[in-house]
């Protein structure tokens, strides 16, 4: 039994619960494209807090490759822009490329090795370019990743057609945009030239039929359910969409009588056995089994991601360190601290109860000693 802090004061004598973690059924699924998107493990002993823990980091990629699910590497959960820099970045996607032997993954292409202050739509794309031609290079499918340059420089939709349609038009083969909205980042307010999500949404459906031998789909991450499914069914024949809404992502996977999403999430680093064991019973022809699975997370992940959104990465990290895929729970940059320890305590018990936990008791252990820093006895 632990003693859990409460939000809005008080303590909780908590014991797990839940359902045990499902073991990886080994094989990708059949009727979805998964993707999570992965964090780096800090190395905690080095004197840089910067510096990552390769052995760990490539350690973890394998285990959701176990689990059958692709990797989405050097995404916004590897903590881009908020501790992993482009050096760091360009290493991190080498090492994935020489490991993934063949395996599903795909690799962000930003602009984040651009020097601070203003951007040109010229310097914007030269960026994208340069990182488009390392992702290619290693092997990954390029996910082309909205840039907070363009957000700083673009004066209107024309400046952001012009740039993607430059990119796109010498792209040499089949990408993934992504859209991530200003829940994740505020610099990327406005983005696409609009500040209404579904003006935004209408924007991007037509640079997608403008270049659909180009792009394969996109990744839509606007925490809407609505505004995807109007923005999924506004896409092209043969641009797919990939969702990013960590709040409705079992009704989007799911789908409808019009079709459904792909995933591209980051919570599936934190819950990759029970999403792949839901994904087992939708390719199996059973959409129950698939909700009884991946429904009992959602609470787990509106947790994680509540605002500020942009703190996920540390409900991510913490759920690793809960069940055993590294040491200790500490981040790139201290990004560790950007959480309360009562909304740490709130992830255990809800990851307790969506059976997200592989040892209850390794979580409870794991726990003591953070409890113990916060002076809860």
């Amino acid at each position: 039994m632990l003693v859990l802090p409460v939000p809005g004061g008080g303590l909780l004598d908590w014991t797990p619960s839940g359902p045990p973690l499902p073991g990886p059924p080994g094989t990708p699924p059949s009727s979805r494209i998964v993707y999570a998107a992965a964090h780096v493990v800090a190395d905690a002993l080095a004197d840089k807090p910067d510096t990552i823990d390769w052995d760990t980091t490539l350690a973890f990629r394998e285990h959701l490759w176990s689990c059958g699910l692709g990797v989405a590497e050097a995404m916004d959960t590897a903590q881009r822009g908020m501790g992993l820099d482009w050096p760091a970045t360009r290493e991190l996607v080498t090492r994935t490329g020489a490991a993934a032997a063949g395996r599903r993954w795909c690799a962000g292409v930003g602009t984040d090795q651009l020097p601070p202050g203003p951007a040109t739509i010229a310097s914007i794309v030269d960026a994208w370019r340069e990182q488009l031609d390392l992702v290619g290079g290693a092997g990954a499918i390029p996910v082309v990743m909205a840039s907070r340059a363009l957000a700083a420089a673009a004066t209107g939709p024309d400046d952001y057609r012009a740039a993607y349609g430059k990119l796109l038009s010498e792209a040499g083969g089949p990408v993934l945009l992504h859209w991530l909205g200003e829940q994740f980042d505020p610099a990327l307010a406005g983005y696409w030239g609009h500040d209404d999500v579904r003006a935004a949404a209408r924007e991007l459906a037509a640079l997608c039929t403008e270049h659909a031998g180009t792009i394969a789909g996109v990744k839509v991450s606007v925490l809407d359910a609505a505004v995807e499914t109007e923005f999924r069914r506004a896409l092209p024949a043969g641009v797919a969409c990939y969702t990013g809404d960590d709040f409705n992502y079992p009704e989007l996977i799911a789908g409808d009588d019009h079709g459904h999403s792909e995933a591209l999430l980051g919570i599936f680093d934190a819950i990759a056995p029970v999403a792949a064991a839901a994904l087992r019973s939708l390719d199996d022809g059973d959409p129950a089994g698939f909700h009884a699975r991946l429904d009992p997370t959602v609470p787990l992940s509106r947790e994680i991601f509540r605002a500020p959104t942009r703190h996920y990465k540390t409900g991510v990290v913490f759920l690793a360190y809960l069940n055993g895929h590294q040491r200790h729970f500490r981040m790139l940059a201290g990004q560790e601290s950007a959480r309360t320890i009562t909304h740490l305590a709130t992830l255990l018990r809800l990851a307790d109860e969506a059976g997200a936990l592989a040892d209850p008791d390794l979580a409870a252990a794991r726990m003591r000693p953070l409890l113990l820093a916060a002076g809860v006895a």
